[in-house]
């Protein structure tokens, strides 16, 4: 018998809007209120000098390790102002331009990568779920959210974010398949920032895209310009539509770059050129999506600067309001006494040593 090709559902395509060099694909420019696009402007602005700050003030010792989302703003507002706020926003680590666009404070973040439990609530109005470290766990989350939300009739969907190292992960391909088989309303969103902590992603998998990975579930997938954010927001829209009107999830790949480290505790340059993210550096997010805004006469040169000062008196303050949190939220070697009726040996010398280095740093 001869071999015959199997029709697939869906194909693999990409899309582009606005590339680095300021072309515009005018057809395919998504319907956005001037009021929007410069709410997504100052998100982003206000993300990145958000994590210069915190970079700044975790080298002094004063917060601790982070994961940096400099580079991939266009991904996280793009994709997040394309939803609405009743439905659900499943993070992984990297999420804070998305958290900052959806309400979070400022201040709840650096609490958070303090070391502050406290820091870690959601406000009550907001349909997110709490940061997940371990890498692609919330992606099954995402999809159980989705689920409960179909059975009960609700018009609502689920989004969730992971990186390229989590398509590697067996907690993915369990929650598009599930996803997929009971046709829940969750929208996918991988960001793709060519590192895996210090794997590229040329040799974590063979595939020419990590969209094309919705084929074997049967849903569709999407490749869209990560640091283009008018094809961001078009993807999702259209993904956010499909999955309200009960024709399930959708995969999107958003090809960007991790400008800094991956977290506080890396060091890229033992793994990555500089050449490389001086490449990437010219496709910024934040200067091409300023040039479209300018063309649009919703912003000047001084309207940018302006802006700029703006957020970072933001963040200043921010900082200055966690300050007095942390005076009021007992000392740190209180976490010690609530594990064991008695302490054993091993944790008392651990609290020892960190009250001698707690004493020693504030002098």
């Amino acid at each position: 018998m001869p071999r015959k090709k199997i029709k697939l559902d869906h194909q693999i395509e990409n899309l582009s809007i606005l590339n680095e060099k300021g072309k515009l694909d005018k057809d395919l420019v998504p319907e956005i209120d001037d009021k929007t696009l410069l709410r997504m402007h100052r998100t982003m602005v206000l993300s990145r000098r958000f994590d210069e700050h915190q970079l700044r003030w975790q080298r002094q010792g004063r917060i601790g390790t982070f994961a940096p989302a400099k580079g991939q703003e266009a991904s996280q507002v793009g994709s997040i102002a394309a939803i609405e706020p009743s439905d659900w926003m499943v993070p992984s680590f990297r999420e804070t331009t998305a958290a900052i666009w959806r309400g979070t404070p400022l201040t709840g973040l650096l609490l958070y990568n303090a070391g502050y439990n406290e820091g870690g609530r959601i406000p009550d109005d907001q349909n997110d779920l709490p940061i997940a470290i371990p890498v692609a766990s919330q992606i099954s989350h995402a999809v159980g959210i989705a689920y409960a939300m179909k059975c009960r009739g609700e018009k609502h969907l689920a989004m969730t974010y992971f990186g390229d190292g989590a398509t590697s992960e067996g907690d993915f391909h369990e929650g598009l398949n599930l996803a997929q088989v009971y046709n829940t309303p969750t929208v996918f969103i991988c960001q793709n920032n060519q590192w895996a902590i210090s794997t590229p992603r040329e040799i974590q998998t063979r595939t020419k895209t990590l969209a094309q990975k919705a084929l074997a579930y049967g849903m569709p997938g999407l490749q869209v310009d990560g640091n283009d954010l008018l094809a961001v927001y078009a993807a999702t829209r259209e993904a956010a539509d499909r999955a309200r009107k009960g024709d399930g999830p959708t995969l999107i790949e958003c090809v960007t770059y991790r400008i800094e480290v991956h977290t506080t505790a890396d060091d890229p340059s033992k793994y990555r050129s500089e050449e490389e993210v001086e490449a990437w550096k010219k496709r910024d997010p934040i200067v091409r999506f300023e040039r479209y805004l300018k063309t649009k006469k919703l912003l000047s040169d001084d309207d940018i600067e302006g802006i700029d000062e703006e957020v970072i008196k933001e963040v200043k303050g921010a900082w200055k309001e966690a300050e007095d949190q942390m005076k009021q939220l007992g000392d740190p070697v209180d976490m010690f006494d609530h594990l064991y009726a008695e302490r054993p040996p091993y944790l008392e010398e651990q609290r020892q040593d960190m009250k001698q280095s707690l004493e020693a740093r504030r002098g």
